[in-house]
Formats: C-alpha cells, structure tokens, sequence
C-alpha cells in the first residue's frame, strides 16, 4: 500500500468531483470513502490505474448519498450516470483546488482553514494552534466554511493572497510539526510562481528553499532537535539556498516588499553567515523592522526580541520581551534562552522546563527539557 501515492492524489480527485457539480462538503466524504475502501482492497490488487480508480469509486460514493438524500434528487436527476473506468487526467489539480477552496465567498481566515484541512491534510488542532486558537473555535469556523460553500457556484476562484497564506502554513506545519509537508508545499508554490509574476509569490519559495536547505542540520543522529547556531553548516544545501537568494534579489529589485519577501531577507541572512557568530544581527532586526510594519504580528513582534537580544544584548531584548504578551507561542523558551544569556541560569532553568510543558511538538519538548536539566545540573551552553 503507497500510502504517498494516495495523499498526494487524493487532492486532485476531491477537485475533478467539485467540477462535476458535486457540493464541497460531500466529495471531501466521497473521496475520504473511497480511500478507506483503497486501503481495504488496494493491498491484495492495486489498480494500474490509481487515480482513475479513486474518481470512479468516490464517484459513486457521492451519488450513493446524493440516492439516500431527498434534499437532493433535483440534483441527481440532472446526472447524466457514473464515470466509466478509465484513465483519469494527469493534470496536476492540487494547486486549482486551493484556488477554488479560496472561493469569494468566505473570508480569507475561514478560506485558510479550510484548504488546510481539506487540502493540506492537517488536523483541526493543527490548524487552530497556526491561527493561535482553541480548538474548538477551529472546528466551529472549518464547520461554518464547509456550508457556505457546500452551495456555491466554483466558477470564481479565490485571490492569490489567500494561496499563499494556505502553502506557507502548510510548509510550516510540514518544517517543524509532525506531518511532513513541506516538500509538497514547494512544490506547488513552484507551480505558482510559474503561473502568476508576483514578487510575494517568488518571495514565499525564496523563503521555503531557504529554510528547506537547512533541513538535514535540524536534527540530531538521536533524532533531537539542533538548533540554529549549533547546526553543521556544511549539511546545508547550498544549491537550494543559491536558488533562494537569486530569487528573493530578482523579488526585492521590483520594490514591492511584502511580508514573504521580508522573510526571506532574514533567512538569507542567516543562510549567508558562515559562522553563527558572523550573522549580521543589526541587518536583521531591520528586516525585522520592516517585517512588523507589514503584519503587526505579536510574534513577528517575539522574534524581533531574540535578534535584539543578539544585537544589542540580552537585557535589551528582555525589555522589549516584557512588552509582548507572556501567553505567545515560545515566549517561555524565548525569555529562557535570554535569561541564560544574561547570566540568570536559576531563572532561566526554570522558563526551559515551563516552555517544555508548552511545547508544540515532542522534538521541541524535548529539546527544551535537555536545556532545563543541563542548566539544573550546572551546565553552561
């Protein structure tokens, strides 16, 4: 059973089903049918013909319900009959389905969150920790988008803003959380960036290629989570970090600097320092500066403190940190590095194991509890 091959084509079929006049809601339940049915059959014979297969019996699962719902036989009497089975389009359809999630009439937060679920695969609470959320305010906003547009025309697609909003959670979720995301994510913005001339559209991948290029030095033998200024250099991938930088330099000569853009400046900078204490730490709270004044985000606003923190030292970063709300993602394990810094280990030790308890993922616990055990046990970095 390739169970890559069925993600990475589910997506297409759920959006061949939305063209056929199926309503959203009840394809994403075809479709997740016909998967179910693929693990249950495809491992004594699969299909030569994957794809087909799957549009063929997610198919006939939504006309099936359609059957069983009086609400709508007006719309099965307009059905002209099942699919024959046969070889379905090699077109890629992922990238047209974020579009077509991204329809006009929801908001762009609830668009978001609703590709990434349907789309992206992401869990719901996956989805609520991005937007900083409870769950259940998650659940309720995916739940809400589904019947909007459950009776919507897709002959309007959504904006490009809202796309890249959608790929550059998914490549963070796919980066640091538990799925593994992130190469899907650049591959369609790659996509993206060969249909639409937009400097924020070269700015996202400039800055997924960057980050990705990191990637081999993120983690340990042991599987622990190394971090930035620790990491071999030499594993970076310097081709994928050349192709970044000519891409951000084209971006950034347009003069029409967006948030992506920003932040890939930043990663450049990092990428271009040959040692960690070679990083051009005041260049970089700059992009940060600008960075702010483009999103006005609280942890744009958390990061900006750690580079200050290395550029004019801690305690001026630990000022700024006092100013921004301690219930932020990592401001615990932000606060500690700093503490550590500027010599407090007692205070410091004691925000590592809290940041621990509020880790998002377990590399990040337990990378942190090491940080908190070393410094309990008289360690220095």
């Amino acid at each position: 059973m390739d169970e890559a091959l069925l993600r990475s084509i589910a997506p297409g079929v759920l959006g061949i089903l939305v063209r056929r006049g199926a309503d959203f809601a009840a394809a994403e339940d075809a479709v997740q049918d016909a998967l179910v049915e693929a693990f249950r059959v495809w491992p004594s014979g699969p299909p030569r013909d994957a794809k087909g297969w799957l549009v063929t019996v997610a198919w006939r699962r939504f006309l099936d319900a359609s059957r069983a719902d009086a609400a709508r036989r007006r719309r099965e009497e307009r059905v002209d009959g099942e699919p024959v089975p046969g070889a379905a389009s090699a077109v890629d359809d992922t990238l047209q389905l974020y579009f077509l999630c991204a329809h006009p009439s929801l908001t762009p937060s609830s668009a978001v969150a609703l590709t990434l679920r349907a789309v992206g695969g992401l869990t719901t609470r996956q989805i609520a920790r991005a937007y900083l959320v409870p769950e259940a305010t998650m659940a309720q906003r995916i739940s809400r988008a589904k019947r909007t547009v459950s009776g919507a025309r897709f002959d309007r697609s959504g904006d490009v803003a809202t796309v890249l909003r959608v790929l550059y959670l998914v490549f963070n979720e796919g980066y640091s959380g538990d799925v593994d995301l992130a190469a899907e994510a650049i591959r369609l913005t790659r996509q993206l960036a060969a249909f639409v001339d937009h400097p924020e559209v070269a700015g996202l991948l400039a800055l997924m290629l960057l980050h990705h290029a990191r990637r081999a030095a993120r983690t340990a033998p042991d599987g622990g989570l190394v971090p930035l200024a620790e990491q071999d250099r030499g594993l970076w991938d310097t081709e994928s970090i050349a192709e970044g930088v000519e891409i951000l330099q084209k971006a950034l000569a347009r003069d029409r600097l967006g948030e992506f853009q920003a932040q890939a400046a930043i990663a450049a900078l990092h990428a271009d320092a040959p040692t960690a204490g070679e990083t051009d730490w005041v260049q970089i709270v700059e992009w940060y500066d600008e960075l702010a004044r483009l999103t006005d985000s609280p942890v744009v606003r958390l990061n900006r403190a750690v580079a200050v923190g290395e550029a004019d030292g801690p305690r001026a970063g630990l000022a700024l940190l006092g100013s921004l709300d301690d219930s932020l993602p990592r401001y615990a394990a932000v606060s500690a590095y700093l503490h550590e810094r500027d010599g407090d280990l007692t205070a410091a030790a004691r925000l590592y194991a809290e940041a621990a308890r509020k880790a998002l993922n377990s590399a990040e616990r337990d990378h942190l509890t090491r940080q908190a055990a070393r410094l309990h046990a008289g360690g220095r970095r």
